[in-house]
């Protein structure tokens, strides 16, 4: 069987204390935020997964540097305001770390959209893909993605069912929804790729 890559390396500052989110066949799952700064300077906040047993295996605190090894995954919550989808990184390893800042991701999967291309007001050329990412069980994640430049021009031409893989890093956008004329704000996760390319 094909193996599927879904990988995220993250070091960062933590940003919320651990709570809990669920329990699922009896294991308790905690979530919490990670700040992970660009090298513009930017923060990405970027929401983490943690099992009770992993997280008692390191003393993390707020504040703290930390580095995340583990996979990103995607949630339909249906609400009554419609559906949304919920992107977070599922830990597998944590510790407390002093390195720099980090935020690598590796993704393949297959295009399950048509891809949509655009370009920003500077003239900018973006390509948003959405990836269905195989996980066991037959699940799939699916990741929305942004490319740039001479990637998004080529990748807007692959049709739906196409195999990428994609390197990148994972960030957090924050937006305004109008919801019965309320303004509301959220926050939106997406990978911003650095390389796309069939694998």
């Amino acid at each position: 069987m094909e193996q599927i890559t879904n990988r995220i390396v993250l070091t960062g500052c933590l940003a919320s204390a651990p709570e809990y989110s669920h329990s699922n066949h009896n294991r308790h799952f905690y979530s919490f935020f990670l700040e992970v700064a660009r090298l513009s300077g930017a923060i990405d906040r970027l929401q983490i997964l943690a099992s009770e047993e992993l997280l008692a295996q390191t003393e993390i605190s707020e504040g703290s540097g930390v580095y995340i090894e583990g996979q990103i995954r995607s949630f339909n919550n249906r609400s009554p305001f419609g559906r949304r989808l919920i992107i977070s990184v599922f830990a597998e390893y944590i510790e407390v770390t002093d390195a720099p800042h980090d935020n690598q991701v590796t993704l393949q999967g297959i295009i399950c959209k048509e891809p949509v291309f655009r370009r920003t007001p500077l003239g900018r050329e973006i390509c948003d893909v959405m990836l269905a990412v195989n996980r066991p069980y037959h699940r799939a994640d699916y990741l929305p993605c942004i490319l740039w430049g001479r990637c998004a021009q080529e990748v807007s031409d692959y049709p739906v069912g196409t195999p990428l893989l994609i390197t990148g890093r994972l960030q957090s956008r924050d937006y305004i929804k109008m919801i019965d004329g309320v303004a509301e704000q959220r926050t939106a996760y997406e990978i911003s790729a650095i390389t796309a390319e069939l694998p």
